[in-house]
Parts: C-alpha cells; structure tokens; sequence
C-alpha cells in the first residue's frame, strides 16, 4: 500500500480510484470548437479567456474591449485581476500566449489577441519609456554605458524603440534568454578642432 496518500504532499496530486475503461478524449474548451470561423472571433477568444480563468478559481470578468480587423483587445476586471495580471505581468503574458495558440491555428483567420486589465500594458509601457529616458539621460551625463535589469523581449522592444530616435546614445540587447538585458550606450563626442 502506498503511505504517501495519508502524508500531505506539497506541490503533488494524486488521484486515487479506478480508470476508466475506455480512455476519454482530451476535451478543448467550447469556445476553441470553432476558431476557424472568424465571424465572432472576439467573443469567442472572450468566452475561452473566462473559462480559462475560471478554471484558475479567480474571480474576474472578460470583455471584448477593442477589434479590429487584425487585433483583439479584451480586458480583465474584478477582484481578482492583479492575480491574473502576475507579477510583472507574466501571467496575462502567458494567458495571452496561450489564447493566440489556440484561436490562431489557421493563417487565413490570424487575428492577434492582447489580454489587458485596465490599462496596466500602458501603464507599464509608460512606465518602461520613462526608465528608458531617465537611463539614457545618465548615460550620457556620466558618460558609460548603463546595463539594464533583464526583461522580456516585449519590454526591450519598448526600450529600443523609445531610444531608437533620441539622439546621443545608442541601445544592445546583450545576454541569453530570460537574463538578456539592454545596454544604454552614449554615443562618443567629437572633440572640436
């Protein structure tokens, strides 16, 4: 007989009693049935974002905040929405990732899904453009390259596209994957003849 049932368990499941005979087919949710169909694509990618974060156990509503012809917009609210945030956003990161996965299959129907919740994605992009500035700024005062904290791929997007034209300093993405990190270069000045 196996102890290891009547000894809590962190982080393990078990799940006791008979298999059943037959192996049941994996079930996708109901809104993924028809994703084919680009018809209602918003509610659908609605639909499954609920159920989803109904199976999470978090107390929020989904709406469909904006569309268009190439982008979803829905938004999360409610009383648990800094749960389905996560912490620097990793978790609408990820229900978003998991979202275009599933409603995306076809590239005939592609529409890209973006998972929100309030305006946190513009907030923290604000909040990226001013650190961007704010670092450069340094950079060229102190005159050296300034090493960023690692962050996502989106982040560092918003970090080069929000220098990329600010005249004086230069930005590298250095580093390998979740520890890759941006260098805010100053550029050297000419000394004058």
């Amino acid at each position: 007989m196996d102890d290891r049932k009547d000894k809590p368990q962190d982080g393990a499941l078990f799940v006791t009693g008979t298999a059943p005979e037959k192996p049941e087919k994996p079930r996708a949710p109901a809104a993924a049935s028809e994703a084919h169909d680009d018809e209602g694509k918003a509610e659908e990618a609605a639909e499954l974002l609920d159920e989803i974060l109904e199976l999470m156990d978090l107390d929020v509503d989904v709406d469909v905040r904006a569309e268009d012809e190439e982008e979803i917009v829905l938004d999360i609210t409610g009383r648990d929405a800094g749960r389905a945030i996560g912490k620097k956003g990793a978790t609408l990161d990820a229900l978003q990732f998991v979202l275009n996965k599933i409603l995306n299959r076809t590239p005939e129907s592609r529409r890209h899904i973006v998972v929100d919740s309030g305006d946190y994605r513009e907030r923290h992009e604000q909040g990226l453009v001013t650190l961007a500035k704010r670092e450069a700024k340094r950079a060229v005062t102190e005159g050296r390259t300034i090493t960023l904290q690692p962050m996502s791929a989106r982040d560092r997007r918003v970090i080069h596209l929000s220098l990329a034209k600010l005249e004086g300093v230069t930005t590298m993405s250095q580093g390998e994957g979740a520890q890759r990190r941006i260098q805010i270069i100053p550029q050297r000045r000419r000394s004058a003849r």
